[in-house]
């Protein structure tokens, strides 16, 4: 066992319910982390108003969290291995329930954003370590009903996040937004800590990629940057030139140095597999898809239609709620008609949504009707996405590579939630600047322009939706084909 680590009170240990309450510990984290997630998404608007901020900078409270645990995610996957699954998972939940702390004591723009990144790094260390620990405390016979309880624990952060947080936001403060995790956190810390197995000693040692370690989170925030600060920049500007230069070093770098290591951060033979690759593509921009479409109808309800936040909250529920109510029955269906059907009728079904809502936002007057049947319809046809997609994604990985899939599938995931919200304001800031010649906020802006902004930004959801279904397209045509086994170097 692990030296570091506390061990478990054995008043809990020889409990027939122990196991579960391992479980519970997890599906704390998983609960805390979608809350937050769908939490911050409706506060931006109101960030914006508060410290009078640009959009591309309040944009940053959201991308800086998904930047940073994208990056840390795989060096702590790696870390864990070796120095403690307990040790960095409790190093996790004490570390984001500080920053959340933090995140709601401060009074300063660029302070919020950086404890918002070091939420994230909290959150890496906690997403690093929580399914592997919930498998082992699970074992074979209970794994199936406690995968389903931490998924129901996201289900239920995902889509009770808008509808908390439109009532913090109209009854508390955007500080309390922050603030609500704290207990949650400390919560799991300290159960954690009491009730938590210790790791039992790896039996390989494999040495840890220090230089891939710093290469990587130069390389992904500036390709990042690149994107979400477009608009503010300039093409030609000095800083998106270095962001640029920084990106065409440290990417090609990185890719070298994973391709040569024995015991790589990121495998990226994985990418041999075309299908596997297609799938990851696929999963990247399902979560674009989802993010980009809770940041632009944030600003929407609360700056288009002038929708008090916890109207807003109400509205933009309809989204991880339809999506929760479908993903469970999707794997029935999946089962039956198989992953090319169901995911290309998936996001035919987002398709018909992004043009409803466009045709109800494209009138004298907004049809409300229409814009909460769209939503509605976007969450039916994601949540008929998402779970078929991951699964086919991971049937595609070679079979004695699960983890690694597993962890490659979270970091898209990642990924593609801030590139979605990047894209998005880039987006709406260039079709503001468009419209008025001034394309930094939000606040202000006469509502028949900020509705036209928002119809435009829709296009670039409907490209994400036909980019998603035909990555699932490819990996479901290759797979069909060949599944070819993946060997390390």
């Amino acid at each position: 066992m692990s030296r570091y680590e506390p061990a478990p009170l054995q008043f809990f240990t020889r409990r027939s319910w122990y196991p579960w309450l391992v479980v519970g510990v997890t599906c704390i984290g998983g609960f805390i982390g979608q809350l937050d997630a769908s939490i911050v998404q409706l506060a931006l608007p109101t960030l914006e108003r508060q410290f009078s901020a640009n959009l591309d900078a309040v944009s940053w409270v959201a991308i800086a969290y998904l930047l940073a645990f994208a990056s840390t995610l795989p060096i702590f996957a790696r870390l864990s291995e070796t120095k403690g699954r307990k040790l960095l998972y409790l190093a996790g939940y004490a570390l984001f329930t500080v920053a959340s702390a933090l995140c709601g004591m401060v009074s300063d723009l660029r302070l919020l954003i950086v404890c918002r990144a070091i939420q994230g790094i909290g959150g890496a260390l906690c997403g690093a370590n929580s399914i592997t620990i919930l498998v082992k405390a699970a074992g074979p016979s209970r794994l199936g009903r406690a995968m389903g309880l931490f998924a129901a624990a996201q289900a239920v952060g995902i889509s009770t996040g808008p509808v908390i947080g439109g009532l913090i936001l109209a009854k508390l403060g955007w500080r309390w937004i922050f603030l609500v995790s704290v207990p949650f956190g400390l919560a799991g810390l300290i159960v954690g800590w009491l009730a938590l197995s210790q790791t039992p000693q790896p039996t390989a040692s494999k040495r840890f990629d220090w230089q891939g370690a710093l290469l990587l989170t130069p390389a992904l925030t500036s390709v990042v940057l690149m994107l979400n600060e477009g608009q503010a920049w300039g093409l030609k500007s000095a800083a998106m030139l270095c962001a640029l230069l920084v990106a065409a070093i440290f990417l090609p770098l990185f890719v070298w140095r994973e391709w040569q290591q024995r015991d790589p951060l990121i495998d990226l033979h994985l990418f041999r597999s075309s299908a596997f690759s297609g799938g990851l593509a696929a999963v990247s921009l399902s979560y674009a898809l989802l993010y980009s479409m809770f940041f632009l109808m944030s600003f929407l309800f609360i700056h288009g239609l002038k929708d008090s936040p916890a109207l807003a909250g109400l509205h933009l529920a309809l989204i991880p709620i339809a999506l929760g109510l479908v993903a469970p029955i999707s794997g029935t269906i999946y089962a039956r008609v198989g992953a090319r059907t169901m995911t290309t009728s998936a996001m035919l079904l987002c398709m018909c949504a992004l043009v409803l809502l466009s045709i109800s936002l494209a009138g004298p007057t907004v049809y409300h009707y229409g814009v909460m049947g769209a939503l509605a319809l976007f969450g039916a046809g994601l949540g008929m996405f998402i779970a078929p997609n991951n699964s086919a994604t991971m049937a595609a990985a070679p079979g004695n590579r699960t983890g690694e899939a597993g962890g490659m599938v979270n970091l898209m995931r990642a990924l593609g939630c801030a590139i979605g919200i990047a894209t998005a304001s880039v987006t709406l800031s260039w079709r503001l600047f468009v419209y008025t010649g001034n394309g930094h906020r939000t606040i202000n802006v006469p509502t028949h322009i900020l509705l036209a902004a928002t119809a435009d930004v829709l296009w670039v959801l409907g490209g994400f939706a036909v980019a998603a279904a035909g990555c699932a397209f490819l990996r479901d045509a290759v797979a069909q084909h060949s599944k070819p086994v993946i060997g390390k170097r």
